[in-house]
């Protein structure tokens, strides 16, 4: 239960007011319903003429400051009201009383039934608005971790968290926030009345309700660890899905369709026989509270039996069926309650899950005191050492990029090009060493101002499920159509985007799927040019491009690059004859740089390429 109390010290504080008025109606619908049940009383004194005592009306004055005047005021509330029915029918009669007990009783139902209906009213912005604000940390804290974190989980595993936990938590702790406000308040009134009326037989309710509880307890903790488990089979099945989703061409083309249903549906059935064991065990929970139920009424049957055959009795007959009810009443909280902890342990195993991503820790911070930072003269990489793991990516590395400059990354595949350029925009941080711009480490800046300096161009184009207007003004507050409009001219994509259904505001598929390779590269162009960089990272832009794509797209980009700081990754090295500086890297170290031409005749790694690229 501790772990239930710190989800909702988390998530329900900002929903107090709500709290506190379900808690408060859901106190007088348990005031009322013990007060109708109290009508049980003088109806069967007067349908069996039990009663043959007289009583006299007691003038009473409450003080609340005063424990003489809270210990009166039971025995002074039931003889008035005796009275007032005993007064009723010696006047009109025993079919007049019970006519004018059955519509008090209709009354104080509706003012009961009322005031739960507002305690159910006042539950639902709690729980709708605690699941809301869980998916949108998840979703910030998404946005705010470092790629490094998502390179070590499956893709699948966290849409399973975002969603199918996220909804587990929905129907599980948050279904169960109002049986657990209400629930106690009903049982705790009850059991004051119970007391009330005899402590003796509440005194067997008090033994025999803890050790109902541990038990039910025990089936509990071996059901959250069991949902645990049915969860993360449930993440590994929607990283198969999107795995196959996304690999389907390749599936296809390899015949490997029967081997890809294979494995779904053995893990597929691995996660059944673990739902059905949870399942199982959540089941348990209504015949258990129904049994220990049943088992604690035959003992209070039994012991007020005695009780009201005793010589001295302190209960009479309608007042022990009056007790009867009550206890009755408690049987559907407790077992209402014990649900909820069946379930609760279930959610808690999904919160956990959840937690993973929200208690994730990033080691990419804004400074305290960021300084201003701005390309004025020169990016410089000074000794810079980094590593994923253990072994050591980067070595070492001394590089400077003029303002202005082009600068390119040639060497075989893992020779750290990529990574070089990942920590400028501080997707990762360096190990050893420093970047700094303008003299200032760019870990002294804000993650924004940083990375407003920079535009990306990738080799896969990245684009969303928008429209052409909305992809290319992505990242860009308050464009306009005119500037969206230039930068799609600049970057040769002007034409085809008005040969489109409606223009700009076509939407352009998944990932950008109704587009060619061409066209969605030059998107991801436009998207560059409108946001203006100081500094263009372009990442391979050209290299899965067919030669007539490859043409426009390299002509948008040398628009693109055109007094433009520019650090250019290359496989194809015909793309970057004319950079200013080449930059070949092997094994995580810059071995040889300079021009074309220089490289050419040192006749080391960067001829090498060349020849083979030829070949």
């Amino acid at each position: 239960m501790r772990d239930f109390l710190r989800v909702l010290r988390r998530f329900v504080p900002p929903y107090k007011k709500f709290m506190v008025m379900n808690i408060l109606f859901n106190f007088l619908s348990a005031i009322l319903n013990l007060f109708s049940f109290a009508l049980i009383i003088p109806i069967l004194q007067i349908l069996f003429k039990i009663n043959k005592d007289t009583y006299a009306y007691m003038e009473w004055t409450f003080n609340p400051a005063s424990l003489e005047s809270w210990k009166a005021m039971p025995e002074i509330l039931k003889n008035n009201f005796f009275w007032f029915v005993s007064d009723i029918i010696e006047v009109h009669g025993g079919s007049f009383a019970l006519v004018i007990l059955g519509l008090f009783l209709i009354l104080m139902t509706f003012f009961k039934v009322a005031t739960m209906c507002l305690a159910f009213y006042t539950m639902i912005p709690i729980r709708t608005g605690v699941v809301r604000d869980i998916r949108n940390q998840i979703n910030r804290k998404i946005t705010q971790l470092p790629l490094g974190f998502f390179s070590e989980e499956r893709k699948g595993d966290i849409i399973s968290r975002v969603s199918g936990d996220v909804n587990e938590i929905e129907a599980s702790i948050m279904s169960s926030l109002d049986m657990l406000f209400k629930n106690p308040i009903l049982i705790l009134i009850y059991l004051v009345g119970m007391v009330m009326i005899s402590w003796q037989l509440t005194l067997f309710v008090l033994i025999l309700l803890p050790l109902a509880g541990y038990v039910m307890g025990l089936v509990g903790k071996k059901l959250k660890r069991k949902s645990l488990e049915g969860q993360q089979q449930w993440g590994f099945l929607m990283s198969q899905i999107e795995e196959t989703l996304s690999g389907l061409r390749i599936i296809k083309a390899f015949n490997a369709e029967k081997k890809i249903q294979e494995r779904f549906e053995k893990s597929n059935d691995i996660f059944r026989r673990t739902t059905n064991k949870i399942y199982r065990r959540q089941q348990m929970a209504h015949p258990m509270s129904e049994f220990l139920g049943t088992v604690t009424i035959a003992i209070v049957l039994w012991y007020g039996g005695t009780l009201i055959l005793s010589a001295n009795s302190p209960i009479d007959a309608p007042t022990f069926i009056y007790y009867l009810v009550i206890f009755y009443s408690i049987i559907n909280p407790a077992k209402d309650l014990s649900k909820s902890v069946y379930s609760i342990q279930k959610g808690l195993a999904s919160m956990e899950r959840v937690d993973k991503i929200l208690k994730a820790e990033t080691d990419i911070h804004d400074p305290e005191n960021p300084k201003p930072i701005k390309l004025n003269e020169r990016i410089s990489y000074n000794d810079v050492w980094f590593k994923y793991q253990n072994e050591w990516v980067l070595k070492g590395i001394d590089l400077t990029i003029a303002k202005g400059k082009t600068v390119a990354l040639v060497g075989q595949s893992g020779s750290g090009k990529s990574t070089l350029v990942d920590l400028l925009p501080r997707f990762y941080d360096v190990n050893k060493g420093g970047i700094e711009i303008d003299g200032v480490d760019i870990r002294e800046a804000t993650l924004y101002d940083l990375r407003a300096l920079m535009g990306n161009v990738n080799q896969e184009a990245i684009l969303f499920n928008d429209t052409f207007f909305n992809n290319i003004a992505f990242g860009v507050a308050n464009a306009t159509l005119a500037q969206v409009e230039e930068a799609a001219r600049i970057a040769n994509a002007h034409d085809f985007i008005m040969a489109s259904e409606n223009g700009y505001d076509t939407n352009i598929g998944d990932r950008g799927g109704k587009l060619s390779g061409g066209q969605r590269q030059r998107i991801s162009i436009a998207r560059a040019i409108l946001k203006n960089p100081s500094i263009l990272i372009l990442d391979e832009a050209t290299s899965a491009l067919d030669t007539e794509s490859e043409r426009l797209v390299q002509d948008a980009l040398e628009k693109l690059m055109k007094n433009r700081t520019t650090i250019v990754i290359a496989h194809r090295l015909s793309t970057i004859r004319n950079a200013d500086e080449i930059c070949v890297m092997h094994e995580g170290q810059i071995v040889e740089r300079g021009r074309h031409e220089e490289l050419l005749e040192l006749d080391g790694y960067y001829k090498r390429l060349c020849d083979m690229q030829s070949f």
